[in-house]
């Protein structure tokens, strides 16, 4: 794997050994982030499991202001640091251990602090989790939505032919690009946006 472009373009990353991690494809990231070009400068980025970190590392190497990492293998976070360190990246970034439902629920509670809200959030659980794909995306676009900026866009990875809904909540699909056996489901957050937060990234179009 390699970054595609950016500050860090043309570095070699590392992938964790075995198929219980799914990196991105090279190629497949490239369409990612070909569509999300104008949503990235500035944007705070939301990896959900980051595997190797390529998706977030991507992000900052084109200017995302942060990116969090959510990883809940030991291996896969061990090769995520490494990843980070042989590039130099030092800040703008953060590392969450564990899984990513204990993530969004544990940071949506009203007795907490006011959580990070992200204007991008990609996620690519296994692809034989049916469920992980229902939950967090439910999780998204209900209680967890505290978590997005308005006009957030959230993309899910899955096997082309796995049919995801055109909804979840307030997330609504705009977008669906297929590659190969990979597929990538863009959705829009539609929630209500408190008027001091107006102003943030336009939802990507159809």
């Amino acid at each position: 794997m390699r970054v595609i472009a950016g500050t860090f373009r043309s570095r070699l990353l590392e992938a964790p050994p075995g198929m219980s991690t799914r990196p991105t494809s090279d190629r497949l990231r490239e369409s990612l982030f070909n569509v999300l070009a104008p949503h990235i400068a500035d944007a705070n980025f939301l990896d959900l499991y980051a595997g190797s970190g390529a998706v977030g590392i991507e992000a900052i190497s084109r200017g995302a202001q942060t990116v969090t990492f959510v990883e809940h293998g030991r291996d896969a976070a061990r090769i995520l640091r490494g990843n980070l360190e042989r590039l130099g990246i030092t800040d703008g970034f953060r590392i969450r251990a564990g899984s990513v439902k204990v993530f969004l629920t544990a940071r949506s509670s009203n007795s907490g602090p006011e959580p990070q809200r992200y204007e991008v959030v990609f996620l690519d659980p296994p692809y034989d989790a049916d469920e992980e794909y229902t939950s967090t995306l439910g999780l998204l676009g209900g209680p967890a939505a505290v978590h997005l900026a308005p006009g957030a866009v959230v993309i899910a990875e899955h096997r082309r032919k796995q049919s995801l809904e055109d909804r979840y909540g307030s997330l609504k699909r705009t977008r669906l690009l297929q590659q190969g056996d990979a597929a990538l489901s863009f959705y829009s957050f539609h929630g209500d946006v408190p008027p001091k937060e107006a102003g943030a990234l336009r939802p990507l179009e159809p």
